[in-house]
């Protein structure tokens, strides 16, 4: 891609971002609400539960170690399906009046998934090894993943408040073909999170795996 295609592209980001500045706030604002509720609930945990997780945690990591080839398709299929579904479900619950709470609340759950599993690979393996193993098996694909799934909800959003705001036929079904376009383009980028996901965090986390 050229250097004036990618000026382009980015200037469009900006401009998309910048128009929508508050539905991004709000978005995101709920999405570090998860991110503080998954850690405020792995440290109030039971002995009992933490002892499980660290279990858990401890016998993923020997199967990694074991592992010698990964099925790195099924994986892929996996992880495309999981995304896939997340995508559609936005989608559509973004495309009904009483869905963007349903939305709002899986911005919300994401977040808190994240901020559960580092926070418990923290607890379990210390400061240091936590934050190289998150970083190593979950920083790549989020830095793509996490913008277009608040872009998907901040496009529900858009589409609820054009709604309510102009109730004609016709603005329902542009705004909601608008809606279902961009709903398809951060599909595509949550399929290259997959990818990157499987192809290159997997992969350098078996590198780095033998140290844990």
């Amino acid at each position: 891609m050229s250097k004036i295609g990618n000026f382009k592209i980015c200037q469009l980001i900006k401009e998309h971002i910048s128009n929508n500045a508050k539905e991004y706030l709000i978005v995101a604002l709920m999405f570090i609400i998860g991110i503080f509720a998954g850690v405020f609930f792995v440290n109030n945990i039971q002995e009992e539960q933490k002892t499980e997780i660290t279990q858990y945690l401890n016998n993923f990591i020997q199967q990694f170690k074991n592992t010698q080839n990964l099925d790195k398709i099924n994986l892929l299929k996996t992880s495309i399906t999981q995304n896939a579904l997340l995508a559609i479900l936005i989608w559509f619950f973004g495309t009904t009046v009483i869905g963007i709470p349903v939305v709002f609340g899986m911005v919300i759950y994401r977040g808190f998934c994240l901020g559960y599993t580092v926070s418990v690979t923290i607890t379990v393996l210390g400061l240091s090894k936590g934050l190289t193993f998150s970083l190593v098996s979950m920083l790549l694909q989020n830095i793509i993943m996490i913008p277009a799934i608040l872009a998907l909800a901040v496009s529900g959003f858009k589409l609820y408040k054009s709604i309510v705001k102009d109730k004609r036929k016709e603005n329902i079904k542009l705004e909601i073909l608008r809606h279902t376009i961009f709903s398809l383009l951060m599909l595509a980028v949550l399929v290259i999170s997959s990818v990157i996901e499987v192809f290159i965090s997997t992969n350098i986390l078996s590198y780095i795996i033998k140290y844990f």
